[in-house]
């Protein structure tokens, strides 16, 4: 059986039969103030050798976010079926001491899993506190409905899927689930982008240019492109803009559109890959006499705003949030919430798609 490249990290290795007692063990003899857990935290992925990496995201989630983390890596491609298991507690000091703290189970899965991966989670969950699940990399035949009917939220992350379109479609059934909050890190990532264009539009001057748009322009890394195009589906149904009868020319350039606004204005939009991107480097809105422009800073972790009207000038800044991972997932956490204007914006996401 293949052993993680570095199990230190995830603290004692028990026999799984022995993990509770263990765990008990373990407070009984640990100095916290308090042993705390709003939710059961999930992470999965099959790649085992993630184990050691997400163990330390979790150490940074937990420092806002109260869990019992449940870390699964499998290694499908193992000849020798076999689960190890480790246990240990992420630990946040006042004053010099352990104050909180969050326990951490952690198991590597070899060769053919069918169920074990499912029963490895669920039968150590904290059955009165909510499941989140945060799914790593392409999903499988293994997310299916006896695990996604027993999540609260589910986290993804579009931007490592190659065919994004694809995945989505193994989710359709999932996002019909009653309760299910399903949040895709591509968005999460253009959320200060999004509160940064709104606020362009948020006095008269700029309320007055939403009708007057003719381009967009969008510029990402190519490992973002979900997250452009999100954001493009975004401003297109927030604006009621419709897409226009040209949109399925042949000549047009890749990652292109045609829409019409209310007014029958046209609105030409245009999603730009650039290697040497940020993961969302630019935002220009343009129209007949105002360009609208909000740029991330390479270096100053600011997002810079810029608009232009009419002889008017105004500049300023905000601060930019960190694209981590384990940042979006803390944040995201954060901000709670039922993800509605995602759901809102979500078919004209996957049209969009369709049409690049």
């Amino acid at each position: 059986m293949t052993i993680p490249s570095d199990c230190s990290i995830l603290g004692k290795e028990v026999p799984v039969s022995d993990i509770e007692i263990e765990l008990k063990k373990l407070w009984e003899a640990d100095d916290a103030s308090t042993h705390a857990s709003l939710m059961n935290f999930a992470v999965y992925s099959e790649d085992a050798s993630a184990l050691a990496c997400n163990s330390s995201m979790v150490r940074e989630i937990t420092r806002e976010h109260a869990c019992r983390a449940i870390l699964v890596g499998i290694d499908l491609d193992d000849p020798e079926v076999g689960m190890r298991s480790w246990i240990t507690a992420h630990c946040n000091l006042a004053n010099g001491k352990k104050a909180v703290c969050c326990e951490q189970i952690a198991f590597h899965l070899a060769g053919k899993v069918v169920g074990r991966y499912r029963n490895s989670i669920f039968a150590h969950l904290q059955s009165d506190l909510p499941l989140v699940f945060w799914w790593q990399g392409e999903l499988t035949d293994r997310f299916d409905d006896r695990l996604y009917t027993l999540i609260a939220r589910l986290i993804i992350d579009s931007a490592e899927w190659a065919e994004p379109r694809a995945q989505y479609r193994l989710l359709e059934r999932a996002l019909l689930q009653d309760g299910l909050v399903v949040q895709d890190l591509s968005w999460t990532r253009t959320y200060r982008v999004r509160l940064a264009i709104a606020s362009l539009f948020d006095d008269h001057a700029g309320q007055a240019a939403l009708p007057k748009i003719e381009k967009v322009n969008i510029v990402v890394h190519p490992d973002n492109l979900q997250s452009g195009l999100q954001l493009l589906a975004w401003m297109s149904t927030q604006c009621e803009w419709a897409f226009a009868n040209d949109m399925l020319t042949s000549d047009r350039a890749p990652h292109s559109f045609s829409f019409q606004s209310k007014g029958g204005k046209f609105i030409e939009a245009q999603i730009v890959t650039d290697e040497n991107s940020l993961a969302i480097n630019e935002v220009t809105l343009s129209g007949d006499d105002f360009e609208a422009k909000v740029s991330l800073g390479e270096n100053d972790n600011l997002i810079h705003l810029v608009f232009d009207i009419q002889g008017i000038h105004v500049e300023e800044s905000t601060p930019a949030e960190s694209i981590e991972p384990q940042d979006l997932v803390r944040d995201q956490l954060s901000r709670g919430g039922k993800n509605s204007l995602f759901k809102k914006v979500f078919p004209r996401y996957i049209e969009l798609m369709d049409r690049s």
